[in-house]
């Protein structure tokens, strides 16, 4: 299977995943809610970008998604009126977020590096196949 696949099966694999830790009733620990969400959607955001870049290597991939992420965190500071509607609906608090965090940040970037080494090592496997 070629990383184009792989990536965008990955991707949309972690949607649900993401989804479900935020929605379902999980009655997790505070920490783990709040900051799996983020986990799983910078992940998945790492993915996404290697599923549309896949000539890219995963350092150049994980670069483009933590500045992507930081973008997006940092889009938090913009309030005008629209924009805080649409951060109201449920499709605004899974893409944007309402309230800017810089652990959330520190968060994304944990686990878009995490993504890239596993990334890193499938395709390292993959040559030597």
């Amino acid at each position: 299977m070629n990383r184009r696949l792989i990536s965008a099966a990955i991707t949309l694999a972690l949607i649900p995943i993401g989804i479900a830790w935020r929605l379902a009733p999980l009655h997790l620990a505070p920490f783990f809610y709040k900051y799996g969400g983020s986990v799983f959607w910078a992940a998945m955001l790492y993915w996404l970008a290697a599923a549309l870049l896949p000539r890219l290597s995963p350092p150049r991939v994980a670069a483009l998604a933590a500045l992507i992420a930081t973008l997006v965190e940092c889009s938090r500071l913009v309030h005008t009126p629209a924009l805080d509607a649409f951060r109201t609906t449920l499709a605004g608090k899974l893409l944007l977020g309402r309230f800017f965090s810089l652990k959330n940040i520190a968060a994304y970037w944990l686990a878009i590096l995490a993504s890239a080494a596993l990334d890193k090592w499938v395709l390292s496997k993959r040559r030597h196949v």
